[in-house]
Order: structure tokens, then sequence, then C-alpha cells
């Protein structure tokens, strides 16, 4: 396989029955629209029990009942939040970590450098993060993710990659490989996915591709780079 193809929503997903928590950055073909979205993963009854909720523009998982929940550190979160011309999304309680960190004239880089991976030994799932940036008509993004340097959680290693966008294509960071016990870490570039032009299109193709056990919530928003409007679509399994 050539590093500079694109491959489907499908070709991604289908196959893989644990990717964990996905995000995906990108641009649509006609070149008109930034898109995000971000979908959550479930094996435990405690990782499942959740739904995604939006308020004011901004998306949080919250429990699906309450009387169910065990441990809410790891699972409840703002996952989508906007700051001045920035839109942020990640897996955790570093979204909050990302804009405070902005307000306070710091980098997505330096702000994510006071954070390491989740400590839910011995998976030490990565934090993964993303941020996109509006100025002039067009935006730029970059991807983040923070993972154990080794099987033990001795140390943390981040990674940053920064994007200008093309048209119709996405970079997708999810933070496992595939299922497995303890689960493997994703490993290497975000990945290269198509985008599609259609919010519906693009938003039916990522939750049909998720497997149908492990899936819990999808979130999908599109920016229009000329107005800011913006439009989003939210699934939840437990609805």
């Amino acid at each position: 396989m050539n590093i500079y193809d694109i491959r489907t929503p499908e070709e991604l997903l289908r196959d893989n029955t644990y990717p964990g928590r996905g995000i995906v950055i990108g641009k649509t073909p006609d070149g008109k629209k930034a898109m995000i979205a971000y979908f959550i993963m479930g094996r435990s009854e405690n990782s499942r029990n959740r739904i995604f909720v939006e308020k004011d523009g901004e998306v949080f998982t919250e429990p699906f009942d309450a009387d169910k929940v065990q441990d809410p550190s790891l699972i409840i979160y703002a996952a989508v939040r906007s700051f001045e011309n920035h839109l942020v999304v990640t897996n955790g309680n570093q979204t909050d970590t990302v804009v405070e960190g902005l307000r306070q004239g710091r980098t997505f880089t330096e702000a994510l450098t006071t954070r390491t991976f989740e400590p839910d030994g011995p998976n030490f799932t990565p934090r993964i993060s993303g941020v996109l940036t509006f100025e002039d008509g067009d935006f730029t993004y970059q991807m983040s993710i923070l993972k154990s340097a080794d099987a033990l959680g001795t140390a943390c290693n981040r990674y940053t990659y920064h994007y200008a966008p093309l048209k119709g294509l996405g970079h997708f960071l999810h933070t496992y490989v595939c299922d497995g016990n303890p689960i493997p870490t994703f490993q290497g570039e975000p990945e290269r996915m198509a985008i599609c032009d259609d919010i519906d299109e693009m938003t039916d193709r990522l939750w049909k591709a998720l497997n149908e056990n492990n899936k819990i919530s999808l979130y999908v928003r599109y920016v229009d780079l000329a107005s800011g409007s913006a439009e989003s679509r939210l699934v939840n399994k437990n609805r």
C-alpha cells in the first residue's frame, strides 16, 4: 500500500472489533467545510453505560443509567469544546486542559505536556486529542497522542502531528490497534481516511462500520469555512 493512499471508513473500521475511542479531522472533497468526528466504544458495563449529549455547541459524555456508574473519572468528560477560533476534541478531560492552555496563551502541544496517558494499567489507554484553528477562510489542524513508553507505564511518550488540510482527506487517530488483553496501543501516524461532502453520509458510514457489539456513541460536526456556521449529528446506541 502506498503511504499516500486514502482508505474509506469501512476499510479502516469494519474488520476491527475494538479500535477504542477515535478522532477524525479533515476537509470535505469540495473544500468548503472542515469536519471532525469522535466515537467511543466499550467492553465493560461501566464503559458501555454512556451517551453523548450536546449542549450549546459543546459535547459531553454522560451516564446512560446513573445508578450503574462504577468509576466516572475516565468516562465522563467534555469531549468537544471551542475557544476563540479553535475547536478542540479529545478522548478525556484533557479537553479542558487544552482549552485552559489556549486561554493562557500556550500552544496545543505545550498544554498537553502537563498530561500523560490514562492510569488504567495494564492497558494505559493513550490520550488522543485534536485542535482545529480557523483563520482567513480556511483552517489548519493538529493531532496528539500521549502513550506509555513501556508495558509498565514507566514514562510517557508524546507525539504531535501538524496538518495543512487537503480536499477529501481526513486523519484518523484511535486509542488501540485492535482488541486484546492488554489492549495494544495505537502505533504509527494517524491513518488517512476519505471524507464525504455530505454529513449524513459520513455519519452513517462511520456508525455502520463500527463493531455492533462494542460501539457506543458517535459525534460528527461540519463547519462551513465561508460562514463559520456548523451542523452536527449525534448517534447514541443507548437511547
